[in-house]
């Protein structure tokens, strides 16, 4: 069936028959599946076609004018065990989506709409939820002009659209949808800025999924199918046709993640040693263009470093110097080869026979690609350490790496815009020679200075050799550099030779774990003693202690959520909020001087924190962020752990959103299964008691739970099932 402006064309069994549009109206646009065609004309009338099954002609069954001009429309797929679709989706130009009868009484009658507001629908298609002849509930999706994407449920009884339909933004363009199959199961296709696909199932029997491909932009996209890829798509992308496999869940090549990671894509990075910290940086590359670059510090403890490893012929890669050589002299020798292969395939073959198994059974063999552990040092204190600058925006490839010096580990790095350099944005990087951990110890420390030249490589400025202790932190505070050194945190400005000391505090309970800025106020983290906060006075050039907290946290990281507020992870797996009281800072003393030793010894000299939230994550929070991963939505806390675990918090924006979320926790802590035995409210108190935080992973079980207790607990929320799978669904769509 071809359909084009001017009518309709079927071909069958070489025989050609059409149908032509009647006046000087032209079709819109279209929708068919295997036995019904539905086309929309200019001016909003409807005419569907039905194929007969006995002659395999086209029969024209029912024209409707729907009163409105048609943008999208969808005939649904055939379900199994069925002759037909029972229902087609038509979007309006005005902002209406409309659901129309396709059964044989009622043809083109209009079971049910639904409004969208101040947008229009770009594409809809209709998909059953369930395989097989069982009636399941069919989902309508609906993509949007301004890149959003609204999905509801219909009755497939009485072809009603849900009342509380969700929607979830997905990109900058409008959302182009098409019905896909995806690992034995109907899903859906959205295109927008970037691709998505929707499927049923994904993280939780009875939940929707949405995940993002890792794949470039999309313009078009629909199911394909053939001998060689069972599951595929078929799009195009600008001028060139491509054909996709999704792939299976473990496969490394698949553009879609498995359900564990769905949410996520990711490129990988192959670093010499274990990375400590990154930040980005912006690099001028043109009087008016910039380029964004991350730099990355590596360091290893008991390791060489990679000139030593050479020196002791030592083969990161596992592959022999001979193997390796003769690898490259091939390559370098076939250059000139690589044009003829086509016409010379043959003789290639007979000559490179034996090498070419030889090949292959070196790149098949799992042990050539695994990466090897160096020699490990017989001294104490050897440290294997680099500087690494990756563009992100080209597959996170590697522009520059620089090797530090010998038994030297860069431990943390910043980006810092100096006033007198006329704010051009350098990498700081701290640097400990020959530290050791039994007994803490090192012999000197460094702040070095790097500046991005072109966007491509990184150029040394100079070296400041510190005294007093490692320095663990940088950050960048109002036009110079703060640095963490042990106890002390100094106050740097930059110099022609080295950078300038300014001012410095001292008296730091241990040592300075995390720094952070914000306007005259930095953000402590100690190492043992939880988080003090400092203001700079510019008038008398010192640093001032404004708060601390009463409790003593181990800090692993830290992140600032307003001027007021941090969230602190431990190394014991705690994770809290802590907020300085307002007007605290005002009485603050300063018992830095001379004048304010008497007031020193009260205990309540300096203000304390205030705990808004404690919760146990159960893994060592090694680092955190405030961070959206959608586009246009609402920030979040996101948080790493030892172990690679990537959570969230998200913040409530309503009342009604605490009340029903606490709710689900106290009823599901008595019905949620428990694998060990132990109480959920228990192991989050494990050495605090949690607070003002609503356990989202326990929430999450109500997915997992039977339909009878589904429908016990929604009972209690004076809610349906459906309507707490859709709130459920409407939190995680806000962050992911």
């Amino acid at each position: 069936v071809q359909v084009y402006p001017g009518g309709v064309r079927h071909i069958q069994r070489g025989s050609v028959s059409q149908w032509h549009v009647p006046g000087i109206k032209k079709i819109e646009c279209a929708s068919a599946n295997e036995s019904q065609i539905l086309i929309a004309l200019v001016g909003g009338e409807l005419i569907y076609f039905e194929l007969d099954p006995m002659s395999g002609n086209l029969t024209e069954a029912a024209t409707r004018d729907v009163g409105a001009d048609v943008c999208s429309l969808d005939v649904g797929a055939v379900p199994g065990g069925k002759a037909r679709s029972l229902f087609a989706a038509v979007g309006c130009r005005d902002s209406t989506v409309r659901l129309l009868s396709l059964a044989p009484g009622s043809l083109l009658e209009q079971k049910s709409s639904t409004a969208l507001g101040a947008t229009r629908p770009h594409s809809v298609a209709l998909s059953n939820a369930e395989d097989g002849g069982a009636l399941g509930e069919i989902s309508l999706t609906v993509g949007l002009d301004d890149g959003s994407a609204l999905r509801a449920g219909v009755d497939p009884i009485t072809g009603a659209i849900s009342t509380s339909p969700s929607r979830r933004f997905l990109g900058a363009r409008p959302v182009a949808v098409s019905r896909i199959t995806l690992r034995g199961s109907h899903s859906t296709l959205l295109l927008s800025s970037r691709p998505w696909i929707g499927r049923s199932g994904g993280a939780g029997k009875g939940r929707h999924a949405m995940a993002p491909m890792s794949y470039a932009p999309l313009d078009h996209g629909c199911s394909f199918s053939n001998e060689a890829v069972r599951e595929g798509i078929v799009a195009t992308s600008g001028n060139t046709l491509r054909i996709l496999s999704v792939g299976g869940e473990n496969d490394p090549s698949s553009v879609l993640g498995s359900e564990d990671d769905e949410a996520f894509n990711s490129n990988r990075i192959d670093l010499r040693y274990t990375p400590r910290q990154m930040c980005l940086l912006s690099a001028r590359i043109a009087e008016s263009s910039r380029k964004i670059v991350l730099a990355i510090v590596e360091s290893d403890v008991n390791d060489f470093s990679e000139e030593d490893k050479k020196a002791l012929g030592f083969d990161a890669t596992g592959k022999s110097k001979a193997g390796s050589e003769k690898k490259e002299s091939k390559d370098s020798g076939d250059d000139a080869m690589d044009m003829d292969m086509d016409e010379d395939s043959d003789e290639e073959e007979k000559k490179d026979g034996g090498d070419g198994d030889e090949v292959d059974d070196d790149e098949d063999d799992p042990t050539r690609i695994t990466p090897i552990r160096g020699p490990v040092p017989s001294e104490r204190g050897r440290w294997g350490s680099c500087v690494r600058l990756v563009d992100p925006a080209d597959a996170c490839s590697t522009l520059n790496c620089i090797e530090m010096n010998r038994n030297e580990a860069a431990l943390c790095c910043a980006s810092v815009r100096f006033h007198s350099r006329g704010g051009e944005s350098l990498l700081a990087v701290g640097t400990v020679t020959g530290m050791t951990m039994h007994p803490l110890g090192h012999k000197e420390s460094h702040v070095v200075l790097y500046r991005i030249v072109n966007g491509e490589r990184l150029q040394l400025l100079h070296r400041t050799k510190v005294d007093d202790g490692p320095v663990l932190s940088l950050v960048h505070f109002q036009g110079r550099l703060l640095v963490g050194i042990g106890p002390i945190v100094r106050l740097y400005e930059m110099g022609k030779r080295q950078l300038l000391k300014k001012c410095e505090l001292r008296g730091l309970p241990t040592m300075v774990k995390s720094l952070q800025a914000a306007g005259d106020r930095a953000y402590v983290g100690d190492m043992m003693q939880s988080v003090q906060f400092i203001r700079y006075d510019s008038t008398a050039n010192k640093l001032v202690l404004v708060a601390k907290d009463r409790s003593p946290r181990p800090i692993t990281c830290q992140e600032l959520l307003d001027i007021n507020t941090v969230a602190v992870g431990d190394k014991f797996g705690n994770v809290s909020i802590l907020r300085l009281p307002r007007g605290a800072d005002v009485g603050a003393i300063d018992v830095t001087g001379t004048r304010a030793l008497w007031d020193s010894s009260r205990e309540d000299a300096t203000p304390k924190l205030e705990t808004l939230c404690t919760y146990h994550v159960g893994e060592v929070v090694t680092s955190m962020t405030r961070a959206s991963l959608v586009a246009g939505g609402a920030e979040s806390l996101i948080y790493v752990t030892v172990t690679g675990r990537v959570g969230a918090f998200v913040p409530f924006t309503s009342r009604e959103d605490v009340e029903f979320y606490s709710s689900l926790e106290g009823l599901l802590r008595a019905e949620a299964p428990r694998p060990t035995g132990r109480d959920p409210q228990a192991y989050r108190s494990y050495y605090a008691p949690i607070k003002h935080i609503v356990d989202g992973d326990l929430c999450d079980a109500y997915a997992q739970l039977s339909y009878d207790a589904k429908q016990k607990i929604a009972e209690q929320l004076d809610r349906s099932v459906g309507e707490v799978m859709k709130k459920l669904e409407d939190t995680r769509n806000a962050l992911l």
